[in-house]
């Protein structure tokens, strides 16, 4: 087992996925004046996660516009101001709060380049926050991501790690179509190695963080970060485990996927959303598409309890899939395959 290569190069300076997020949006607000910010207390409190810090204060209130708490309203203006040319880049809280703005996401960001016949783009993006873990309960802890990946017109991008949180930033605030950002709460602090210079991610490639032979584990965001430590956890043990991160929901490389799965024949997926009807359940789908004869056993799913997450450290704990979890079932397949080929 050995990581990928095309990872950041260790001797890049560490800094937090906060951090990353905020040096994306100062260098791409220094680069094109058309980059706006709007949001709740994002320019004088300065973000409730502090991703905008110092930026009203570098920019300006012209540009970092705190808005009412009103999610509808303020969506719906920065997708106007991105059909008159701008580039704006929304905050929205939490996850949660986007179900205030459900109708401007899907039924106009998402579908005015195709209904107005290509007339008129919407290049705007919508970073939100979302994932439990933070005694936040259950109406500030979900992980809807599921609901916007279905949607054609948007794209859906899953950052893991400082790295990729910088470039999948830039570039959705370059990209013409409207793009929806995915931040877990959990990744906030975390610190990685993040490349200094321009770095533009592209859309729709899964990467292979871990390499390995005995079983592939498919995750996203919070979940890729728990599957590479756990496959590290399980080399220790001789168990060869493949990491495979998805980067982005939609569009989605169901080729990367695909192929790890042929490699190896075992697959499990890790997602902190709901198991019935969620991304995991479209991964499986690609796999029983994509690498059913290669297969020695069912892919299996590792998710969260399907209840509304609890308030309670030690049930939101319980609710919430971990390593311990994800290690169980990667035992399981192990064992129930062992004399398969």
């Amino acid at each position: 087992m050995a990581d990928k290569t095309d990872q950041p190069a260790a001797s890049a300076p560490e800094i937090t996925y906060r951090q990353a997020l905020n040096d994306a949006l100062r260098e791409e607000m220094t680069r094109d004046e058309k980059v706006i910010l709007l949001g709740e207390e994002i320019g004088i409190f300065e973000g409730s996660y502090k991703i905008t810090a110092g930026l009203l204060d570098e920019f300006g209130p012209e540009r970092v516009r705190d808005t009412p708490i009103a999610e509808e309203g303020f969506v719906g203006a920065a997708i106007g101001a991105a059909m008159l040319g701008m580039r704006p880049v929304v905050e929205i809280m939490t996850i949660n709060f986007s179900l205030i703005a459900i109708d401007q996401i899907v039924n106009h960001a998402a579908k005015i380049y195709g209904m107005f016949g290509g007339q008129t783009a919407v290049p705007m993006v919508i970073r939100t926050p979302g994932g439990g873990g933070q005694r936040l309960a259950a109406t500030h802890s979900q992980n809807l991501e599921v609901w916007y990946a279905h949607v054609p017109g948007l794209k859906v991008l899953a950052p893991s790690t400082p790295a990729e949180a910088k470039a999948m930033l830039t570039a959705a605030i370059r990209d013409d179509d409207p793009v929806l950002l995915l931040e877990n709460l959990s990744l906030y602090n975390t610190k990685g190695p993040v490349p200094e210079g321009e770095h533009v991610a592209e859309f729709g490639k899964a990467k292979v963080t871990v390499e390995g032979t005995d079983l592939t584990v498919v995750g996203y965001s919070r979940s890729a970060v728990i599957a590479k430590d756990v496959a590290h956890r399980m080399a220790e043990q001789g168990v060869s485990i493949e990491v495979v991160d998805l980067c982005s929901l939609r569009p989605l490389d169901r080729e990367t996927i695909c192929r790890s799965v042929r490699k190896t024949g075992k697959a499990v997926i890790l997602e902190d959303d709901w198991l019935t009807y969620g991304i995991g359940a479209e991964i499986a789908a690609t796999i029983g598409e994509g690498a059913f004869d290669y297969l020695d056993a069912p892919v299996r799913r590792v998710a969260a309890a399907e209840i509304p997450l609890p308030y309670a450290k030690s049930l939101e704990k319980i609710a919430l899939p971990d390593a311990d979890a994800l290690i169980r079932v990667i035992n399981e397949q192990l064992d129930a395959t062992r004399f398969a080929r």
